[in-house]
């Protein structure tokens, strides 16, 4: 199966063209561009260079949340396009699941998945690495990193932090006394070859969909809509 994979849900980008397992193509970019300037032109490179037309693929596939809401709409938006055109189905992907893949061939290692949500919070997912594959242990969420420490307090396992909110949690967890390790830098962030391995799994669950279909895990509210509600809340108790 031939997979041609977007990364936009923070401040790197990238794109690849995996197949089987194997990485044929990838671009990354972690330069603090607009996703939106950056994203198509290195598509396109990447294909021309490959010699690989958007026909040669059996599947689009895209990280879909949690991430930045804009991030998460550039990505999902160029994706819809790139399959409508094409005519294939799509997958949407956890940007956490996706993400543990560079660490998933660390026998026994604990993979704490951290993206800065603001407001001391992290979104974040757990998994175990075995054998070349991962557990996940929790669903994604948005955590405090207070609680977050809480619940990895007493937890022996080699604990590996990686994201790109791993520099924070790293940090807190480690002035509360977790002992954990931050992941290397090459590991560290979210990519697109990551969102095509996850992609694989889920398509072999059935779970491809159409263009029209694919969609956007924000996991919270936006703060536009948190102060919307807050206004209305105002509005109406001075009435």
């Amino acid at each position: 199966m031939r997979i041609l994979a977007l990364e936009t849900s923070a401040k790197s980008v990238s794109c690849a063209a995996v197949e089987d397992g194997a990485v044929l193509a990838h671009s990354f970019q972690c330069t603090g561009l607009t996703h939106s300037r950056t994203l198509l032109p290195m598509v396109d490179a990447m294909l021309q260079n490959a010699e690989l037309p958007l026909e040669a693929f059996d599947l689009f596939a895209v990280s879909a949340g949690p991430g930045s809401f804009t991030g998460l709409r550039i990505g999902v938006s160029a994706l819809k396009g790139l399959a409508w055109a094409a005519d294939k189905p799509c997958v949407g992907v956890s940007t956490l699941y996706a993400m543990a893949h560079n660490l998933a061939h660390v026998d026994g290692a604990l993979l704490i998945c951290a993206m800065d949500a603001r407001r001391s919070q992290v979104y974040n997912a757990l998994f175990e690495a075995k054998g070349g594959a991962l557990t996940r242990l929790c669903d994604d969420r948005a955590i405090g990193l207070d609680e977050l420490a809480a619940e990895l307090a007493g937890d022996t396992r080699r604990k590996l932090v990686l994201g790109d909110g791993a520099v924070l949690a790293y940090e807190h967890l480690a002035g509360n006394g977790i002992g954990c390790t931050l992941a290397p830098a090459a590991l560290r962030y979210q990519n697109a070859v990551g969102v095509a391995l996850a992609t694989e799994e889920a398509a072999k669950r059935g779970e491809a969909v159409s263009a029209q279909e694919l969609s956007i895990a924000y996991l919270r509210v936006s703060q536009a809509e948190r102060e919307r509600k807050a206004r209305l809340s105002r509005e109406a108790n001075q009435i």
